[in-house]
């Protein structure tokens, strides 16, 4: 179905055991509403986390999110459901770019973006996704990601501020501790959505006890008006900036074909033709919100969790969820009091959410059972995520400077297919570069001889 429209599934009341409700079906407008106002709970956290760690505005953001949804939804026929939220991939570069060309800069670095994001969808559409796992194959993506998580690690502990003090973590370690704590006990004692709203639940547990302890300042907040437009910023193109941003497009790409394949296996669909749309869709969506100052999107695997649950695939549920996170985005007062989230709740929180994006590298490689034994990989691995995690950098000239995630992403690429290509050429790939790469033991049988 390529048009704004939809089927009623059976009596629009209930879903059999073992039906779904496909993409172009939907239930009564009562339910859909309800399902609709769920995945914004749903990616309500995340998405407002970043513009809270990132300084941007959280109503901008939130305004980019659901304009963003919507024109993803129109792109792909209203056939793919999905909810673009803020990317955590974008954290990272927005932080370096805001701190060295100002808010404008970074802005111009998440336009750039959307920009070659949507460039590889209308490749991918035209030429098909084949070529994406032989450039990105699972070692590559696995170690982008991890990397880019890991890089963050000493933003989540904190960093010294003009004043004196700290952000992050040691910036309120008590709070943090407070926000931490209450993340990992509601992930563990609630079932249903209010444990997937773990981050959330500990974002609003530490913020309240912040405020206890007198860590808030509401003076903004009580400044602010309740219904107005959000404040858009205008993007600015810095070649030294721009270069931060560059392997988050890899990050991106690995996310929407991630979204596209989750989505395909629940609905019993193949939406692989639509993988070329997915991509150039989310680019689109980033790049209006590099025009305007907002977040870089991504689709949202917390959405995937509602429909996981409740069966539901219709993207009449997201029209629903775009159009209830826009009239959000129309109160200033509500950016307000995401911008008065202190350093404490945030460094708690930031210290599991980077910490995910790396682990989110490792279950990769997981899934895809990347083969350690093999020295590319370990290699390419090895490297890669040191000069990720120590933030090698390196300044070819004033103005322009490359550090620890675009080295990293370069060399993860770099490493592997140079290293992929004189393997095969020297016939040496089976052979262990190190101990950590030798056979596990279970390449030899009870006789003590190799199998072949």
């Amino acid at each position: 179905m390529s048009r704004i429209g939809w089927s009623l599934h059976g009596d629009g009341r209930r879903v059999s055991p073992g039906a779904v409700v496909a993409p172009h079906e939907r239930l009564s407008w009562p339910r859909t509403l309800g399902i609709g106002m769920q995945h914004v709970v749903a990616m309500f956290g995340a998405t407002i986390l970043v513009p809270a760690i990132t300084g941007f505005d959280a109503s901008t953001t939130l305004f980019f999110s659901a304009a963003g949804t919507a024109l993803f939804l129109l792109i792909t026929g209203n056939r793919l459901p999905s909810y673009l939220g803020s990317s955590f991939a974008f954290i990272a570069p927005i932080l370096a770019a805001t701190a060295t060309g100002g808010q404008s800069a970074a802005v111009g670095g998440v336009l750039v973006t959307g920009v070659l994001l949507a460039v590889v969808g209308v490749v991918v559409h035209v030429a098909g996704a084949r070529w994406i796992d032989l450039v990105m194959p699972p070692i590559v993506t696995g170690t982008i990601v991890a990397l880019i998580g890991l890089n963050l690690a000493p933003v989540a502990w904190g960093l010294p501020q003009p004043d004196g003090s700290f952000s992050g973590f040691r910036g309120a370690p008590l709070t943090a501790l407070v926000t931490l704590a209450a993340i990992v006990l509601t992930t563990v004692l609630f079932r249903g959505m209010l444990g997937r709203l773990a981050i959330l639940v500990g974002v609003v547990v530490g913020y309240l006890f912040a405020l206890l302890r007198g860590e808030v300042d509401l003076a903004g907040v009580r400044e602010a008006a309740w219904v107005g437009l959000p404040s858009f910023t205008a993007p600015s193109l810095d070649l030294g900036v721009l270069v931060l941003f560059l392997p988050v497009v890899l990050v991106l790409v690995a996310e929407n074909v991630g979204h596209v394949k989750s989505v395909a296996a629940m609905t019993g669909q193949d939406l692989d033709p639509l993988m070329g749309r997915a991509l150039a869709a989310d680019g689109a969506a980033t790049t209006l919100a590099g025009l305007g100052g907002g977040s870089g999107t991504t689709t949202y695997a917390e959405n995937i969790g509602v429909m996981a649950a409740t069966k539901v695939y219709s993207t009449a549920a997201y029209w629903v969820a775009a159009g209830a996170a826009l009239v959000l985005s129309m109160s200033p007062k509500f950016g307000a009091l995401v911008g008065s989230v202190p350093v404490g709740v945030l460094g708690g929180a930031a210290t599991l959410l980077y910490g995910m994006i790396g682990i989110l590298g490792a279950r990769i490689w997981v899934q895809n059972r990347v083969d350690f034994s093999d020295p590319v990989n370990l290699t390419t691995a090895g490297i890669a995520i040191i000069v990720g995690i120590a933030n090698y950098t390196w300044i070819p000239r004033e103005g322009l400077e490359f550090t620890g995630i675009a080295l990293g992403t370069a060399a993860a690429l770099g490493i592997y297919h140079v290293m992929r290509v004189l393997a095969r050429w020297r016939g040496t790939s089976q052979e262990p570069a190190s101990p950590a790469s030798v056979p596990g033991g279970d390449e030899l049988d009870r006789a003590g001889t190799p199998r072949h």
